[in-house]
């Protein structure tokens, strides 16, 4: 399966379980290790987690195999690796404070918690 289809595969996963800003980066010129970076906001540990758990199945279910996956115990921060495309699904201060979009060339989203004002790390 070419990455692009595994990327493909890994969003519709995320938007079935209502994963915010859902952003993919092309990494080729930058890196060897990986050729898609995919990073989304989830509410809650909770959501976090399922939202991972259920980009894993959806791959798995295709005949993928996952490199492995790291932070399912505290949901803060769960990392998918699928080899070609890596995915993290993150809380939004967390996304905000490590902010790994800008490390590989995306940009930042704009966080505005439910009834509340836009806000960012403090730097």
């Amino acid at each position: 399966m070419q990455v692009q289809d595994i990327a493909k595969l890994a969003v519709e996963a995320l938007e079935d379980v209502k994963g915010k800003d859902i952003v993919e980066l092309d990494t080729t010129q930058l890196t060897s290790l990986f050729a898609r970076l995919i990073v989304c906001t989830g509410d809650s540990n909770r959501q976090v987690k399922a939202l991972a758990n259920n980009v894993a199945v959806t791959l798995k279910e295709k005949g993928i195999d996952l490199v492995g996956t790291e932070g399912h115990e505290s949901g803060e921060w769960v990392l998918v690796d699928a080899g070609d495309v890596v995915i993290h699904v993150m809380l939004p201060a967390v996304r905000d404070y490590y902010d790994i979009e800008a490390l590989w060339g995306g940009e930042k989203p704009s966080f505005v918690p439910v009834g509340g004002r836009p806000w960012n790390a403090a730097v």
